[in-house]
């Protein structure tokens, strides 16, 4: 996996300068998307984030371990014996329910700042309105400090108008809490897709995932953001046979040659992410710019290609995401023809695979 940290940068500078004056804050957790917290978080914060978000104790651990200073925002709500854990290790915990909050009143030095979340319409996490006007009243009441209100886009790719509801809900809820004296530093709600497609709902900040590694939760969505896919993944033709036709190779023999062919061995399997669906959907790889198709099922190691009578020697780069010599498969190809998503397809490869860091 080659993972371009400056194509990371140019995409949050080019994010950055899209929604300003609002913020950044980078998400990062995940591994960042499959591609490398460590190394994607210094990226972004050299490009100009100000903020990093990850959605585990354990994540925000990983980057002050490798040195990261930059406040670091945990976008889910822990149990309540992590308050400590989470103090320990300069995290800004999101908080909607009492008793974390309870607990964090109690683990936190005076001026610690939270965030709390409010649930407009995710339904996932978060405070329901009314609840998260009385958790930021207790906060106020406490020796914490309220940094930031923040809730959730459900389908800001999809949906403009439950978008700008959630928007108005969030809306109402600051200004519920100014009522009453309560102002916190930052107001945030939009994920990618609210970034590049709602510009009233950048307000102080914006968290970014998908955009920072060049994605974008719809193709086509807000062309005038200069955006570049940050990964490819490639492997190399590890062996090559003369088949006749008829032959059915790899497990369950499951196709047969349609011509006597070459096929070429790949050393890359479902164990380093690459999906057994990708053969049925139709998936392809790149050998000297040609794109061929898998000659078999995916194996836990290896796939085959059938290349036919074309000149491919042991050795040759085999890309399986991203561009060679003109053309490119991308994540969203990849999620069409596996019925789901570019953010499962990055986040799928597993450890195994090696990154490899172009700066």
């Amino acid at each position: 996996m080659e993972i371009d940290l400056e194509a990371i940068r140019g995409n949050v500078r080019a994010i950055a300068a899209a929604v300003a004056p609002a913020r950044v804050c980078a998400v990062v957790k995940a591994d960042a998307y499959g591609h490398g917290d460590a190394p994607v978080a210094g990226a972004v914060l050299d490009a100009g984030a100000g903020h990093l978000a990850v959605a585990l104790v354990s994540e925000g651990a990983r980057l002050r371990e490798a040195g990261i200073d930059a406040p670091i925002l945990l976008l889910s709500e822990p149990f309540g014996e992590a308050a400590r854990e989470v103090v320990e290790w300069r995290l800004t915990p999101t908080i909607y329910r009492t008793p974390f909050l309870e607990a964090m009143i109690e683990a936190a030095p005076d001026g610690y700042p939270v965030h709390v979340k409010v649930d407009t319409g995710m339904h996932r996490v978060g405070a329901p309105p009314g609840e998260a006007v009385a958790l930021a009243r207790r906060i106020a009441e406490s020796a914490l400090h309220l940094e930031g209100v923040w809730t959730h886009f459900a389908v800001a790719e999809e949906d403009p108008e439950f978008t700008a509801g959630q928007t108005a809900a969030l809306g109402d809820v600051v200004a519920a809490l100014g009522d009453e004296g309560i102002r916190p530093d930052l107001v945030h709600a939009a994920n990618t897709a609210g970034a590049l497609g709602h510009p009233e709902a950048r307000l102080d900040m914006v968290r970014v995932g998908l955009g920072v590694y060049g994605l974008r939760p719809v193709p086509g969505m807000a062309p005038e953001v200069a955006l570049v896919p940050a990964m490819r993944v490639v492997s190399r033709v590890s062996h090559l046979q003369r088949l006749p036709a008829g032959a059915r190779p790899s497990y369950g023999r499951r196709r047969p040659l349609p011509a006597e062919s070459t096929v070429a061995t790949v050393p890359i399997g479902y164990a380093d992410g690459l999906p057994r669906r990708l053969v049925d959907g139709g998936g392809t790889v790149l050998i000297r710019g040609v794109r061929y198709p898998f000659a078999g099922s995916v194996t836990m190691d290896q796939i085959v290609v059938e290349v036919g009578d074309d000149p491919v020697e042991i050795g040759d780069p085999v890309v399986l995401l991203g561009p060679q010599a003109g053309d490119e498969i991308t994540a969203d190809e990849w999620a069409e023809r596996l019925g789901t998503i570019s953010y499962e397809v990055v986040c799928g490869f597993g450890p195994r695979m090696p990154r490899r860091y172009r700066s």
